[in-house]
């Protein structure tokens, strides 16, 4: 025991090496580890003060632990049995798969992160490119919803930055967990949606153990009261109108409630804009009848650097206004559960209350083949306002000369009308574009009443 061992020396620094990632790892990882947890778990606690309602403690699971939780839930159990039986696969083959599907779906939230970073960054985003109003606003009924409700804020899908624009203007009130497309899943954008607590799904899978995993997750969230976001369209608004609602999330969140008998309050949020910064992307593939948004990456870069030259040279201006109307919450306890019936619901809620803005209300004047003097255009923007009753309106410095001006000018300057002879029309091929953004007010129009 009291021999001399001569080493040479890289085996030396081989041993003091194992020696030392073994002390750390038992002592020093642990106690970092438990340093940051306590600081994290102060920070929130500061935080569920001033929020609306406080971040949940399902959310702050560790993710491992809820993906455990998820892969050996009694149902995905069941669907993995019956998936190996249906496939002919052994069933740890399709434990594994399930497995995969609950690490790409479960996110890993971050409270630090979401609101030390997400939320400045989408206010300063939306800020940056829009003049954001709040439309219509129940604020007692978002008041009186039960403290131990889940709340889902159920949105119309205008473009993608209503992801940044709802989670600035709900900043107060709780962190959301957003269902986002696979076209997200790219790194490093969906290491940041995790962290923001947002989770991935397949919109077109019909494979049985996802749609169960998928499905075990959403009833998980919902049973552990986590305020979530969805868009119940399915996908992006291609022609700019709302769309008929899918109930594959709702019928997940509704199974969820009933199985521990919590209360789902969904709030109606509706969006519009005077500009929707992928347009020309949507009514393509609106024209080509399909799904397919050909985008590509050089194309996104050159549109932001271009942005980027504009304001660095002091010649940006931003594209209007946007807007977002919170509207009155339906509870799950006081309407129907079938999945249908509430979908069509809350849908028939987002879009009473659908913000009408200049762009929209000017490009639902115009049809093709039609020529307006500015002083008919002037006329029929008021008749318009009259066939909007009980519309939530935004009229720019309360003057309506002003909003019929900003709308105008907008679709002019972007090409979409022309004004030869005195009169204004839409521009050759620009047909579609000014369809798309009168269709988002469209629904609202009513006929005025007469007067005799």
């Amino acid at each position: 025991m009291t021999e001399t061992v001569t080493l040479p020396l890289w085996q030396l620094f081989v041993l003091l090496a194992f020696a030392a990632v073994t002390f750390a790892s038992h002592f020093l990882f642990p106690s970092v580890r438990w340093f940051f947890r306590r600081r994290m778990e102060r920070a929130v606690e500061r935080l569920n003060q001033r929020l609306d309602r406080p971040i949940e403690a399902f959310r702050l699971t560790a993710r491992t632990d809820t993906i455990q939780r998820l892969i050996y839930d009694p149902e995905v159990t069941a669907a993995v049995v019956e998936h190996a039986r249906e496939t002919g696969v052994r069933e740890d083959v399709a434990f594994e798969e399930a497995k995969r599907y609950a690490k790409e779906i479960v996110p890993s939230f971050s409270a630090g992160l979401y609101f030390g970073f997400a939320i400045r960054a989408a206010r300063f985003i939306s800020n940056s490119l829009y003049r954001v109003r709040l439309g219509y606003h129940d604020e007692a009924g978002l008041k009186g919803i039960d403290p131990d409700a889940t709340v889902v804020f159920v949105m119309n899908h205008r473009s993608n930055l209503d992801y940044v624009l709802v989670t600035y203007l709900a900043a107060e009130r709780s962190a959301l967990s957003y269902a986002v497309g696979e076209w997200a899943r790219v790194w490093p954008l969906s290491r940041l949606i995790r962290a923001l607590g947002g989770f991935f799904i397949r919109r077109r899978s019909r494979n049985a153990l996802y749609r169960r995993v998928l499905a075990r997750y959403v009833a998980l969230a919902t049973k552990g009261g986590v305020a979530q976001a969805m868009f119940p369209e399915g996908g992006l608004s291609l022609d700019g109108a709302l769309a008929p609602p899918r109930v594959g999330l709702l019928k997940y969140i509704v199974e969820g409630a009933q199985e521990d008998g919590r209360d789902v309050v969904f709030v109606p949020v509706a969006i519009n804009y005077d500009r929707v910064l992928e347009d020309r992307i949507l009514i393509a593939a609106n024209a080509g009848g399909e799904r397919r948004f050909r985008a590509g990456l050089g194309g996104v870069m050159r549109f932001w650097l271009k942005q980027l030259w504009l304001r660095f040279t002091g010649r940006f201006h931003r594209f209007g206004y946007a807007a977002v109307s919170f509207g009155t919450p339906v509870s799950l306890k006081d309407s129907s559960s079938e999945p249908e019936v509430l979908a069509t619901q809350v849908m028939e809620r987002i879009g009473t209350i659908v913000p009408v803005l200049p762009v929209p209300i000017v490009a639902s004047l115009f049809e093709p083949g039609s020529r307006l003097t500015r002083q008919e255009l002037g006329a029929a923007f008021d008749r318009s306002l009259e066939e909007l009753p009980g519309a939530h309106i935004h009229i720019p410095r309360d003057d309506k000369d002003y909003a019929k001006e900003a709308g105008l000018r907008m679709l002019l300057e972007r090409g979409l009308l022309v004004e030869e002879g005195g009169s204004l029309r839409i521009a050759e091929g620009e047909e579609a574009a000014v369809a798309f953004y009168g269709n988002s007010v469209r629904h609202l129009k009513k006929p005025p009443v007469s007067s005799a």
